[in-house]
């Protein structure tokens, strides 16, 4: 039995590698390589039926996809034989909404004979408990923006947008799109009518999403983009969302004076 990450960016690729006793091999998509690990294979998405044979032939068995990835473009000239085959249903996950789009892709490994692993399967450490980590606590307003928030996100997923937003007093100042929430948080920020301190960061899984892909993530450069935002904390769905370097991320929670409540669904 063998494990292949298939990596974008960020620091997801890095902190599974850091949980596992065996290190596994690590592929990464061109252009979205992961940060502060090695990686054994580099490759594109024209080419990805050689990358399927090739983990055949070393073994693999199992693949779990993580990082954040934008949407290539397929060069029709770089595509290889073994790949070709492979081209319309790439092409229809291409143009589909995010969760419809991983659905289609870990088809495509599964088709290959590989299982598809989450990352919090490999790593559950990465789930935090249920409850507030910091010393800081959600008051009832930030309470009630919360399952404000919730309800945001459960319409955004109906149309597979996005899994984060901003709420402050039950209204949404800023929702997550295609960018991420790092640039949803930038944009807030500069806003001239943002208040300097107010609303919560909610991040959650959409309705019914596939867990084996693109779990929500957040780490210590979320909470310095929160801190700018100016954001009074930070709640995230239990289960549901993945937190990187957990210990400095509380720490810099309490730090700057922010909450970070991990909130069960329904509150």
């Amino acid at each position: 039995m063998g494990l292949a990450i298939i990596a974008g960016a960020g620091g997801l690729p890095r902190a599974l590698v850091r949980q596992l006793a065996t290190r596994p091999i690590v592929c990464a998509l061109s252009g979205f390589v992961p940060d502060g690990i090695e990686v054994d294979e580099i490759f594109r998405l024209e080419t990805l039926g050689t990358l399927l044979e090739g983990l055949r032939a070393r073994g693999v068995d199992e693949i779990c996809l993580a990082g954040s990835i934008s949407r290539p473009v397929i060069d029709p000239t770089a595509i290889d034989a073994a790949t070709r085959p492979l081209i319309p249903l790439l092409q229809q996950a291409l143009m589909r909404g995010d969760d419809g789009a991983l659905r289609a892709v870990m088809s495509v490994f599964e088709q290959a004979g590989f299982s598809v692993r989450s990352a919090h399967e490999i790593a559950p450490q990465l789930l935090p408990p249920a409850g507030c980590l910091t010393r800081n606590e959600p008051d009832e307003a930030a309470q009630a923006d919360a399952t404000r928030a919730e309800e945001i996100v459960d319409a955004m997923s109906a149309v597979d947008v996005g899994q984060c937003c901003v709420v402050q007093a039950g209204q949404a100042l800023a929702i997550e799109t295609v960018y991420g929430t790092d640039w949803m948080l930038r944009g807030l920020a500069a806003r001239p009518e943002y208040p300097a301190q107010g609303g919560i960061l909610f991040k959650a899984t959409k309705r019914d999403q596939d867990k084996r892909a693109d779990m929500p993530t957040i780490g210590v450069d979320t909470v310095a983009s929160a801190i700018t935002a100016g954001v009074r904390g930070v709640v995230v769905q239990a289960g549901g969302v993945l937190v990187l370097d957990q210990d400095e991320v509380t720490r810099a929670c309490d730090d700057a004076g922010l909450f970070l409540w991990v909130r069960n669904r329904g509150g």
